[in-house]
C-alpha cells in the first residue's frame, strides 16, 4: 500500500513537472515572438519597406515553381499534388532570408499591441501592416509583370502560371474572405513555432505551406502574386484583381492570424504573467 502511494505521488509529481514545463515552454516562445514583434515595430520605416519590397519579389517564385512543375508533367488526377510542392519555396526564401511578410507579421505585431496595450503601440502595428503589406503589394506586382511581359521565365511557363492563377476567380469575395481565414491562422501558427523548430524549420515550413496549398486556402501575398497575373494578362480587371480578389484575402489573413490565432496565443499565458511583469 505504501508502495503504490508513493509511486503515486511520483507520478503526480511527474504530471505536475510536465505541466510546469509545457507552461514555461509557452511563456518562452510568448516572450520570444512578442520580443521580435517589438524589434519590427521599431524598424525604420524604409527598413521595412525594402524587406517588404524583397518578400513580395521572392514569394513569387512559389508561382514560378509551381508553373515549371505544371508544364513539365502530364495532366494527370496527381498533377496538382506535386505541382504544390513548388508553393512553400517562395516562403522558404522568404522566411530564411528574414524578409518581411505581411501574413507573418499578423501575429509578431500583434503580441506587443494585447500585452501592453497603449497608443504607441496600435499606431506603431498600423504603421507596419500599412508599409508591409503595401511593399509586398508592390512587389508582387513587379514580379506578375515580368511574368506576364515575357521578361521572366518562358512562354510554357507563363501559360501554366495564369492556368494556376485562374483558380482564384472561382471563389466570390466572400468565400474569398472566409476562406482566407485558416490561411492566416496556419501562417500566425508557423511563426509562433519556428522560434522552437529552428534545426527542423525548413521542414516546418514545407509542411505548413503545402497543406496550406493543397487544401486550397487563400494566401494574400501569394494570391495577390496570381491575381496581378492574370490583370496583366487581361484575363481580369482592376476592379475585380483588388475589390474581389485581393482585399478579401487581406482581411481574412488578418482575422485568422491578428484576430483568432494572436489573440488565443496570448490568452493560453496571460493569467500566469505577473501584473506588471513583461516576462
Amino acid at each position: 500500500m505504501a508502495e503504490h502511494t508513493s509511486d503515486s505521488a511520483s507520478a503526480s509529481s511527474s504530471h505536475s513537472d510536465n505541466d510546469d514545463l509545457k507552461a514555461a515552454d509557452a511563456k518562452d516562445l510568448h516572450r520570444t515572438v512578442r520580443e521580435e514583434g517589438e524589434e519590427e515595430l521599431r524598424r525604420p520605416a524604409l527598413s521595412l519597406f525594402w524587406s517588404g519590397l524583397a518578400a513580395g519579389v521572392a514569394i513569387s517564385v512559389s508561382l514560378v515553381t509551381e508553373a515549371a512543375l505544371h508544364a513539365a508533367l502530364p495532366d494527370m488526377p496527381w498533377r496538382e499534388l506535386v505541382v504544390g510542392l513548388g508553393y512553400p519555396v517562395g516562403f522558404l526564401v522568404v522566411i530564411l532570408g528574414r524578409m518581411q511578410l505581411f501574413t507573418e507579421s499578423t501575429i509578431t505585431a500583434m503580441l506587443p499591441l494585447v500585452t501592453r496595450p497603449s497608443r504607441w503601440a496600435l499606431t506603431r502595428t498600423l504603421r507596419l501592416w500599412g508599409i508591409v503589406l503595401g511593399a509586398n503589394l508592390l512587389g508582387t506586382m513587379i514580379a506578375a509583370l515580368a511574368l506576364a511581359s515575357g521578361a521572366m521565365g518562358s512562354d510554357a511557363i507563363r501559360e501554366a502560371a495564369i492556368a494556376i492563377s485562374l483558380g482564384i476567380t472561382e471563389l466570390s469575395a466572400g468565400r474569398t474572405f472566409v476562406n482566407a481565414i485558416p490561411a492566416g491562422f496556419m501562417i500566425a501558427i508557423l511563426a509562433w513555432a519556428l522560434p522552437n523548430a529552428r534545426d527542423q524549420s525548413v521542414l516546418v515550413i514545407v509542411i505548413f505551406t503545402y497543406v496550406l496549398t493543397i487544401a486550397g486556402f487563400s494566401h494574400s501575398i501569394v494570391g495577390s502574386d496570381e491575381a496581378f497575373l492574370l490583370m496583366f494578362a487581361g484575363r481580369t480587371g482592376i476592379w475585380q484583381t483588388i475589390a474581389e480578389l485581393i482585399a478579401p484575402a487581406v482581411l481574412g489573413n488578418l482575422v485568422g492570424g491578428a484576430g483568432v490565432f494572436a489573440l488565443l496565443a496570448h490568452a493560453q499565458v496571460r493569467g500566469e504573467m505577473p501584473q506588471g511583469d513583461d516576462s
